[in-house]
């Protein structure tokens, strides 16, 4: 028994001099120089790329702004240039279609022209063959009757 009492009176005077929980001048100068450290980080490392990261962080935003900006006005340009595009590919679709059917009434007419001109052409070639078959059945019926006399006065006269 004299043991356990030995023990127990030792203990309590092991655990008063530097225990697990023993405050004395070191934990506040412990929290100092975490506080110091901390706040020398925060000012030299920490606040720069903090800087740095909202920088960054602002251009990207305001890229990505203008970026959209930019690709909404070229939607716009793009939907105003088909629409505009489309309009003249009408617009030339009926000249074309205009020049087309103005081309078929020319040659039309121009076929038109040409058959009247064969027709007159040919009429004029009847009526000449007309006329040159008149003046040769009368040069015929000329050289009949002078060849007629003649034969005539050949049979009297012999």
């Amino acid at each position: 028994m004299h043991i356990i009492t030995l023990l127990l009176s030792e203990v309590p005077e092991n655990s008063s001099k530097g225990g697990l929980f023993d405050f004395n001048a070191t934990l506040p100068l412990m929290a100092l120089q975490f506080l110091g450290l901390t706040l020398i980080l925060n000012l030299l490392y920490y606040k720069p790329i903090i800087n740095v990261l909202d920088d960054r962080e602002e251009y990207i935003r305001n890229s990505l702004t203008s970026a959209s900006a930019s690709l909404l006005k070229a939607d716009e340009l793009t939907k105003t240039y088909e629409l505009e595009l489309a309009g003249s590919r009408k617009s030339a679709q009926k000249i074309i279609k205009n020049a087309q059917e103005e081309a078929q009434l020319i040659v039309s007419e121009k076929i038109k022209e040409a058959q009247k001109n064969a027709e007159q052409l040919l009429l004029d070639a009847y009526h000449q063959l007309s006329i040159q078959k008149e003046e040769a059945l009368k040069n015929l019926e000329v050289q009949v009757d002078t060849l007629s006399d003649q034969i005539q006065d050949k049979l009297l006269n012999s």
